[in-house]
């Protein structure tokens, strides 16, 4: 099967990679875009980690939140290690993204995007000859609130992949709803401000899918952007890393810590961070970021 859908030109990277590739297609590179970090990662400054069973059990509450407060007005972006959400949740969404990514292309172009919409899987291309497009595939999904569901999204995913999505999403939830109230904490706003600014908002998840490119110099599988969001939190599905923020005019990657989630500040809360995901010549990267819209 074509890797173009021509009814509404949507494309699908990762059959199109399937395919001998020696060089990169035209439309997807991007020469105009910053490049990568490409120091070693020892020499780099360390996105902040915050440990969130020592901030709300611990006896080093106090210096916990000061070390969120910097993480915040510093950074903008922090991995969260004892956050509580199970285990077993995130194991089981992983196993089962990375089975929707094996289904026959055909299945997977059910939940394709349509004109005129911005949710759905792949990435539409209006003319290939005048357009770059970044190097991955995303699936974009409102999730709450739940009258603004896709009918022809979530709701018709594979059951095994649609109740480990619900499960993942009702754990994430209430570590957002606790992140929040902290984040209020360490900079000092009002509580009934936080609530206010977040309570019923919107929700969306987005799974990127990048595929091994053979010349990951010419591309980027997510060019420089700030999250239009409250917060997104960024799972990695498959342990292969490319993330990387800006820090003081410098890109520095991120090396998520096993069983961490990346936390990311959105433009909603007046932090500002660039972020970036490079690719690798031989690797495929899949991510699930589920962000919060107040």
């Amino acid at each position: 099967m074509s890797s173009l859908d021509h009814e509404n030109n949507t494309i699908s990277l990762q059959e199109l990679s399937k395919e001998p590739l020696l060089a990169v297609p035209p439309h997807y590179i991007q020469l105009d875009q910053e490049s990568p970090c490409s120091s070693p990662s020892h020499l780099m400054p360390a996105i902040p980690i915050v440990d969130m069973e020592s901030m709300t059990l611990g006896q080093a509450k106090d210096f916990e939140l000061q070390k969120l407060h910097s993480s915040c007005k510093e950074w903008g972006v922090f991995q969260v290690v004892n956050h509580g959400v199970s285990s077993s949740v995130v194991e089981k969404l992983k196993y089962e993204i990375e089975e929707f990514y094996k289904l026959p292309l055909e299945e997977k172009m059910r939940y394709k995007l349509r004109p005129g919409d911005v949710e759905g899987y792949g990435q539409t291309i209006a003319n290939l000859t005048d357009q770059n497009i970044d190097w991955g595939d995303r699936f974009l999904m409102v999730i709450n609130p739940i009258h603004k569901r896709n009918p022809h999204l979530l709701p018709e995913l594979p059951s095994s992949l649609r109740e480990a999505m619900e499960a993942y999403f009702k754990e994430t939830q209430k570590l957002a709803k606790v992140l929040f109230k902290l984040i209020g904490q360490a900079l000092e706003i009002d509580k009934r401000e936080m609530e206010d600014m977040f309570e019923d908002g919107l929700q969306l998840v987005r799974m990127n899918y990048y595929p091994p490119c053979p010349q990951p110099e010419l591309v980027v599988g997510l060019r420089p952007h700030s999250d239009a969001s409250g917060l997104s939190i960024l799972l990695q599905v498959n342990g292969v890393e490319g993330l990387q923020v800006k820090k003081n005019g410098v890109w520095v990657p991120v090396n998520i810590l096993p069983n961490a989630f990346v936390l990311h500040i959105g433009d909603v809360m007046e932090v500002h961070t660039f972020s970036l995901a490079y690719l690798l010549y031989n690797a495929t990267k899949i991510c699930i970021c589920l962000t919060l819209h107040g």
